[in-house]
């Protein structure tokens, strides 16, 4: 079930908050785990399973880490946590990539099993390994009750695509959280901003990438269109799921950490990944790279860590060698920035920094979105006039002015713009008044026009259903 869908918003999450709010404090954690697993059944009904086996994995074991705290057979039972959760991930996500590539390699024909991959595993995954790997560190306290650690990753509003919320992070509002009208209007209006990302401008600028994917009659002026489009149809596509994740988590008292901070106004690859996806970065950074030694051990070890840490964030993203040239491609520019260019690219003009910064991030993502590399390979010599094609046709201009407005758009609402507008118009009386009659006038205009689009509109992807 989609968040972008008429039956998530007009029928499943207006009961889900009606029993929410009219039942007892002591039972608000059954409603919402009966709610979300039956938001992941709805979704996924065949593999619900092997969500709830790797809760009372991650249940047991930390109980047992946490029993044998003063002993080493805390280990023991933190290898096991380790390896049953990600061994799930590892049979469900990478079994049949690794028989193609022994296939490749020695010529051999083993039949492909055409596992289907559970919806969201990727994400609820980290959020169990961060659990227990924090057990056994002491950050948090074992929690007790199965049906409280089922509530935090079976969490409807994160459960599918993020942000990855650790359980440090919301450890005293699973017993204690408080309810308030701010709170839920603030939930409510961030989930409604969101929507509209996702389906005014993500889901049009993918309807335009898709066309340039099934086109003909390409140019180069429609390659760059393409990577500028793609670039910012994930950006709004994922960051609008947060925007929507974070909104729900406060409508029921969760405060989850923010994931997307404006990252196309990056002056730099590092800063880049400061901004986007920022839970999956602070995962890696501190359950691989610190515990690998980080910085700590010399150049050879930190160009070790840095490589092992984007190799498995592009392999986390998925099963394809696209994907994990797209995380070393990371790797190399975050080690060219830290070892060479980093004090260098700082002495240029704010402007070049953010250009060369957006120029790459597109490289990426034209890669990213590739079935093959062979595939990213001709996109990206497109751009550059290598695939024979007219620098600009007809074809191109149709969809050019057809798509222009929402482009332009999408390229102010990247940017913090709107946001530092609006905080300066409130610093005054009178305009932080008028802002505050026509903020919701604004919200209900935009659920409409929302719900307008989706009754008319069978285009509703989300791509980071994928992972």
């Amino acid at each position: 079930m989609l968040f972008s869908s008429i039956s998530f918003i007009y029928y499943f999450l207006p009961l889900v908050i009606l029993a929410y709010f009219i039942v007892p404090k002591k039972i608000k954690n059954f409603v919402l785990l009966i709610a979300s697993l039956l938001f992941y059944f709805y979704g996924e009904p065949k593999y619900i399973w092997v969500m709830l086996a790797t809760i009372f994995v991650a249940y047991i074991t930390a109980l047992l880490i946490d029993k044998y705290k003063d002993t080493k057979m805390k280990k023991i039972f933190l290898i096991i946590s380790v390896t049953v959760t990600l061994g799930s991930l590892c049979i469900f996500k990478y079994t049949d990539f690794i028989i193609s590539n022994v296939n490749t390699l020695f010529n051999a024909k083993i039949p492909l099993l055409r596992i289907v991959m559970p919806i969201g595993i990727s994400f609820y995954t980290f959020q169990v390994l961060s659990y227990t790997i924090d057990v056994y560190k002491g950050k948090v306290k074992v929690q007790k009750s199965f049906f409280k650690l089922a509530t935090y990753v079976a969490l409807f509003p994160q459960l599918i695509a993020g942000p990855i919320v650790r359980y440090e992070t919301i450890e005293k509002e699973i017993d204690n959280r408080k309810h308030s009208f701010e709170d839920f209007s603030y939930g409510a209006t961030r989930f409604v901003i969101g929507l509209s990302k996702k389906v005014l401008l993500a889901n049009a600028l993918g309807e335009l990438c898709t066309t340039f994917l099934g086109a003909n009659e390409k140019s180069v002026v429609f390659y760059w269109i393409y990577g500028i489009a793609y670039s910012l149809q994930i950006y709004f596509d994922f960051s609008a799921y947060s925007d929507m994740a974070i909104g729900l988590g406060r409508i029921f008292g969760f405060h989850f950490l923010e994931n997307f901070n404006y990252p196309y106004i990056s002056k730099s690859i590092t800063e880049f990944w400061r901004r986007w996806h920022i839970s999956l970065g602070s995962f890696f950074r501190d359950y691989v790279y610190i515990p690998l030694g980080g910085n700590r051990e010399g150049k050879i070890k930190l160009l070790r860590n840095i490589f092992i840490v984007w190799f498995l964030t592009g392999l986390w993203h998925g099963a394809s060698w696209n994907f994990i040239v797209w995380g070393l491609m990371f790797g190399v520019l975050l080690t060219i920035e830290k070892f060479f260019f980093g004090k260098i690219l700082e002495k240029f003009p704010k402007f070049i920094q953010r250009i060369y910064v957006l120029f790459f991030v597109m490289i990426s993502f034209i890669i990213f979105n590739s079935e093959d590399m062979g595939q990213a390979i001709q996109n990206i010599a497109g751009l550059f006039g290598a695939n024979g094609e007219q620098i600009i046709n007809k074809y191109t201009l149709y969809y050019l002015k057809s798509y222009l407005g929402i482009i332009i758009i999408s390229i102010i609402g990247a940017t913090p713009i709107a946001k530092i507008i609006i905080e300066k118009l409130k610093e005054k009386d009178i305009t932080r008044r008028i802002i505050n009659i026509l903020e919701p006038i604004t919200i209900v205009v935009l659920l409409l026009v929302v719900t307008s689009y989706l009754v008319d509109n069978s285009y509703n992807p989300f791509l980071y259903f994928r992972f």
